[in-house]
């Protein structure tokens, strides 16, 4: 009697329980859909096997698009027209990479546009597989596992490369608009997403990346073999770049 129990209080695992976990969990599980597909849509690109690699390039900031707005219906109350909600809606870094997408829908097709887009996709939907897999049955897809393994083991670093991308697409951003690549305004919008990025509550990596590269500058720029042209050029650079930063973040990096 006892061992019947135990096998009733068992969670149900394989394809009918898939279907029951889908249902129960419809947004998480479109969420996981969107994130897989901006990463098909960027192997497209790299690697035109679905046809026109630009048009894959597009989609994979369109499926961004609709994972941060899913997110951000997940996270947001309900919508309210007060200078409160636009504060709260700024803090979310679904908002940000929601931005971020629209900046590039317009923009030539970079490789390195879609890098970060594509580090948190993968990072995120190892995450929501693993609990797939877990539904489906423990011993299924242990390949899968072992990729989701190296994924989250490797959570960091990943972190860190989108945080170096986001940064050095600010110069790429510039470059684009005198190569008659994107509009005059994408530079100017992509700054106020690298201040959402380094304002991050929940991600500091971007923050941490500027400092870290501060501190690189800095010590070449103050190397004996550094000649003066080139250290007063980075010094001034330094400077620059600081002014620009949002002040209250700095004294929290400090």
């Amino acid at each position: 009697m006892s061992d019947q129990q135990s096998e009733d209080q068992r969670p149900l695992r394989g394809v009918q329980a898939l279907k029951e976990h889908i249902i129960l969990n419809k947004i998480d599980t479109a969420l996981w859909a969107s994130r897989v597909l901006t990463i098909i849509f960027s192997i497209g690109y790299i690697i035109p096997i679905f046809g026109n690699p630009t048009n894959a390039y597009y989609k994979v900031l369109m499926a961004n698009a609709a994972t941060s707005a899913l997110r951000l219906h997940q996270r947001m109350p309900r919508f309210q027209f007060s200078r409160d909600y636009l504060q709260k809606l700024l803090l979310e870094d679904s908002c940000h990479y929601l931005l971020y997408s629209l900046i590039f829908l317009y923009a030539y097709p970079v490789l390195l546009i879609i890098f970060p887009v594509t580090l948190f996709a993968v990072l995120h939907s190892a995450s929501y597989s693993l609990t797939l897999l877990d539904t489906l049955g423990q011993n299924s897809w242990w390949g899968a596992r072992l990729l989701i393994s190296l994924v989250e083991f490797q959570t960091r670093n990943i972190l860190r490369l989108a945080a170096f991308a986001e940064i050095f697409i600010m110069p790429l951003a510039v470059v684009l608009v005198f190569l008659g690549k994107a509009g005059i305004m994408t530079p100017l919008v992509y700054y106020q997403f690298l201040v959402l990025r380094y304002s991050s509550r929940r991600n500091p990596y971007t923050r941490n990346v500027f400092y870290e590269l501060r501190l690189v500058t800095e010590n070449f720029a103050n190397g004996a073999r550094t000649p003066a042209a080139v250290r007063k050029v980075l010094q001034g650079s330094i400077s620059f770049i600081s002014r620009l930063a949002p002040p209250m973040q700095q004294q929290q990096q400090q």
